[in-house]
């Protein structure tokens, strides 16, 4: 029954593509594979930008495997197997805020690796602008609002609940804008 529990949950796993230090495709693992390992994978986020340069930031829902209740970037996912970061960023714009990339003004303002950046997976960030409050998915997150960077270094700074790279993120975010 164990191996049969074990495969099911398998199969419900998200394939990803592995790589080295280079980012170049050395493979392909399950999710839970990749984390069990510690192997590089890729990944993408992306942050919401008004007009009033506030940065729109999700609070996770509490059913997230990691870090539930946690503050997080705007828009962030891993990068499935044979798919492009491009790819990758459109796919979970439109599942997690229901935003057509096509339709929204975006741009890459930066491209991550661990070794350089110590963040946990080779990264590209995008930037998004917009006034639009999104209409998110409740199984993803539970809250948002629009930030200041002033804010959200105070938040940094008092320790809130944060996914892992997100304050590395906005460090960087703030360098960049």
């Amino acid at each position: 029954m164990f191996k049969l529990n074990s495969l099911l949950s398998i199969n419900h796993d998200e394939l990803l593509d592995i790589v080295d230090q280079n980012d170049q495709v050395i493979g392909q693992r399950y999710r839970t594979e990749v984390y069990a390992q510690k192997l590089g994978f890729r990944v993408i986020n992306a942050f919401l930008i008004n007009n009033s340069n506030q940065i729109w930031i999700p609070r996770r829902s509490p059913n997230k495997k990691l870090f539930p209740l946690c503050w997080d970037a705007s828009v962030g996912g891993h990068v499935m197997a044979s798919e492009t970061y491009e790819q990758a960023f459109v796919r979970e714009l439109q599942e997690e805020l229901n935003l057509d990339a096509a339709n929204i003004k975006h741009q890459l303002l930066a491209k991550f690796n661990p070794a350089e950046h110590q963040v946990s997976a080779h990264m590209q960030l995008y930037l998004i602008y917009t006034d639009i409050v999104p209409d998110y998915n409740p199984n993803d997150f539970i809250e948002a609002h629009w930030f200041t960077m002033v804010e959200l270094q105070e938040l940094i700074k008092a320790k809130a609940p944060m996914k892992g790279d997100l304050p590395k993120l906005l460090n960087l975010l703030n360098q960049l804008i």
